[in-house]
């Protein structure tokens, strides 16, 4: 069971002038369910995405990269069920004919669409059911919602995954809706998760790009399951600037920021949702590290802890064998790290301090902790003014026969 997630509202997801959704039953892995989503944006829209840094990157990542620079993206375009990497030229060939079909349906260029795969990596996509059922997508535009596209893109996911906000940008009303799948393979590292965030406001694509990789890394930067990074991890940042705001051209505009925050609101909760759908997690855990010199070595330390499977493996055991957070922070690659100026915290629990456990430190208290769904562990490094936080899940018996099933 997903730790404390909400099931989607589709009531409380507001649609986005000039985006539109379509998703279709085309029986791409398992019959019945919801596999294809297409995004449709009006023309003039800003698009801009950031894409895994794994050099085994799926075919479609390769297109999109490919497809974004062109200047009028109109379409996007998902399937679950099938990840199209490990592929090859075959594999290229099936995301461009999937581009090609859907520009032939709507009279568009093959290029002003991006596709995205998600599901089993080293198998080929069923084409015939996949072109199929593009058509299907197409005719129920008109009628989509976001919460039928979050469904859509899940794989292991138990729980679709959406949010929306209203904003001011620039004293202007914006509104920002997004969705994201993921539950495992999940360790992005964007310079198996799919998210897609549309606003009405108006940014030039130049700016845009920018925005969404420091959105990428203030949120899904920040997540990991298990520390494995995907072959397709893909963030999708839509601007259709309907909204009526003056269009933002410069990041020193305050409207910039404005907007960043707006973004940030959204892909946040998804990044979150994603951890606490984690394939059988049983504890939200929050990472907080303080006290760097740095952003980066913060983010070191953050990230040690926060995959170290034997940490997540005491977590889920509610065992207080902390002694492994210390190995975890010991091994993150400050080389001059001070250990006697480390403080570590679990909850309100002082755990470690000059070099070792605490005085005050009780057995039972830690284990008090360790028994909540929402856990913080708190690092302290005193070395500077430096902080950021991670967010991890447990490891329990069900991830392993999840993963063990998973092509079942």
């Amino acid at each position: 069971m997903p730790v404390n997630l909400l099931q989607v509202d589709n009531n409380q997801l507001k649609p986005i002038s000039g985006v539109r959704l379509g998703t279709a039953r085309a029986g791409i892995r398992k019959p019945g369910r919801r596999d294809i989503l297409v995004i449709e944006v009006e023309s003039g829209a800003a698009v801009a995405g950031v894409f895994t840094t794994n050099r085994f990157c799926a075919a479609p990542v390769l297109i999109c990269r490919e497809h974004l620079s062109f200047s009028d993206v109109r379409y996007m375009v998902v399937n679950t069920g099938c990840a199209n990497a490990g592929t090859g030229e075959e594999g290229l060939a099936d995301a461009r004919a999937t581009c090609d079909e859907l520009a032939r349906l709507t009279g568009t260029r093959s290029q002003q669409t991006l596709p995205f795969s998600t599901g089993v990596i080293m198998e080929r996509l069923p084409m015939d059911r996949l072109l199929a059922g593009l058509a299907g997508a197409l005719a129920n535009l008109p009628y989509g919602t976001w919460g039928d596209a979050a469904e859509a893109i899940m794989t292991t996911d138990t729980q679709a995954k959406a949010y929306s906000v209203n904003a001011l940008v620039a004293h202007c009303n914006i509104t920002v809706t997004g969705i994201a799948k993921g539950a495992g393979m999940i360790h992005p590292n964007m310079a198996t998760m799919l998210g897609y965030v549309a606003t009405d406001a108006a940014i030039t694509t130049e700016l845009l790009k920018t925005l969404v990789k420091e959105v990428a890394d203030a949120t899904f930067n920040r997540v990991t399951v298990d520390g494995d990074t995907s072959t397709n991890d893909s963030f999708i940042v839509i601007a259709s600037g309907k909204a009526g705001n003056a269009l933002i051209t410069s990041e020193s505009d305050p409207a910039y920021s404005e907007l960043r925050a707006a973004l940030v609101k959204v892909a946040l909760p998804l990044a979150h949702a994603i951890i606490r759908d984690g394939e059988g997690a049983t504890k939200f855990i929050t990472v907080q590290v303080e006290g760097g010199k740095n952003m980066e070595e913060c983010l070191k330390v953050g990230k040690a802890i926060a995959h170290s499977p034997l940490v997540k493996t005491a977590f889920f055991a509610s065992d207080p064998n902390l002694g492994r957070i210390l190995a975890a922070i010991g091994y993150a690659g400050i080389t001059d790290l001070d250990v006697s100026k480390v403080r570590l915290s679990l909850g309100d629990v002082l755990v470690s301090e000059h070099g070792g456990r605490a005085a005050s430190y009780r057995e039972e208290e830690g284990q008090r902790v360790m028994k909540e769904t929402e856990i913080l562990v708190k690092v302290e490094l005193g070395r500077g003014p430096a902080s950021t936080s991670v967010w991890t899940c447990d490891f329990s018996y069900d991830y392993v026969k999840i993963n063990a099933d998973y092509r079942s």
